[in-house]
């Protein structure tokens, strides 16, 4: 059926397809735009949105270094320098290590893969678990508090040291045979001379009966100018020939006299043990 109320043919209006190119983030994208031919179409407004060249990725590194600090992992065959070209870090390497040199420690030429730097900003140091894990010589802090410790040890073994006892008083001898007995023993330790108190004693009594001053004038000896003298009877060249140094040089003195004839007694006998007569 023919339609009704239709008097007059419409105009038609043909429409052109063209294209422009709009970006967005520097992604470009084809959109088709509709252009009038007809007469009676109004203008298509020129597409005033102008592109946008895309921003480099170290551009925006940069950029929002500048913002806020940012976390950069470092990975094997990275460098100070190269991180520092890769983010445009004003200063260079020397600036990235002022800002991280606890994280990164004493030595800039020496970084390891896994320690976190903070670009833009001061590094925190690390604790004491990643410091350990990175290899890392330890922190500012732990090196005072270890000094600390050592001061603390010092000062507490201070009072210990003025605390010792003094040395040992020298053992005093009685002045009588007992004690230059015990007293010559003690010297003829010290330098290696064999006796006993036994021996010492029974050729004392034998030949001075204890007497320190007893002097022989009329044996052998004496004929000869050289008489026997003291505890032990010794003659002048023989009390000379084994004194003992760090005794007294006078043959009268009875530690003196024991321990020289107890000296020539080992030469000759072994032990002044071993004499029981004229020696």
């Amino acid at each position: 059926m023919p339609a009704l109320g239709k008097h007059r043919r419409p105009k038609s209006v043909s429409l052109g397809r063209g294209i422009a190119a709009v970006t967005t983030g520097g992604a470009v994208l084809a959109l088709p735009v509709l252009g009038a031919t007809g007469a009676s179409a109004a203008s298509a407004p020129a597409v005033a949105e102008k592109a946008v060249a895309p921003v480099s990725v170290t551009a925006q590194a940069n950029s929002v270094a500048k913002a806020a600090p940012i976390k950069h992992s470092v990975v094997s065959g990275e460098s100070l320098s190269k991180i520092a070209r890769d983010y445009s870090v004003s200063g260079g390497w020397k600036k990235l290590y002022e800002g991280n040199r606890k994280v990164v420690g004493e030595n800039p030429n020496l970084i390891h893969p896994g320690i976190t730097l903070t670009v833009g900003g001061k590094a925190a140091a690390p604790s004491d678990a990643k410091a350990g894990k990175a290899g890392k010589s330890a922190p500012t802090a732990d090196r005072a508090a270890s000094a600390e410790r050592a001061d603390r040890s010092a000062r507490a073994a201070a009072p210990a040291a003025q605390a010792a006892p003094a040395a040992a008083a020298p053992t005093a001898y009685t002045n009588d045979l007992d004690g230059w007995i015990k007293e010559s023993l003690a010297v003829m330790a010290q330098h290696g001379i064999p006796g006993t108190y036994e021996g010492i004693h029974r050729n004392i009594i034998r030949e001075s009966s204890g007497n320190p001053n007893a002097i022989n004038n009329w044996d052998s000896n004496a004929a000869k100018g050289t008489p026997s003298k003291g505890l032990l009877q010794v003659i002048d060249p023989t009390f000379r020939a084994y004194h003992v140094p760090g005794t007294s040089t006078d043959s009268y003195d009875p530690v003196a006299n024991i321990v020289a004839a107890c000296n020539y007694a080992a030469d000759r006998y072994g032990s002044i043990d071993n004499v029981f007569g004229a020696y």
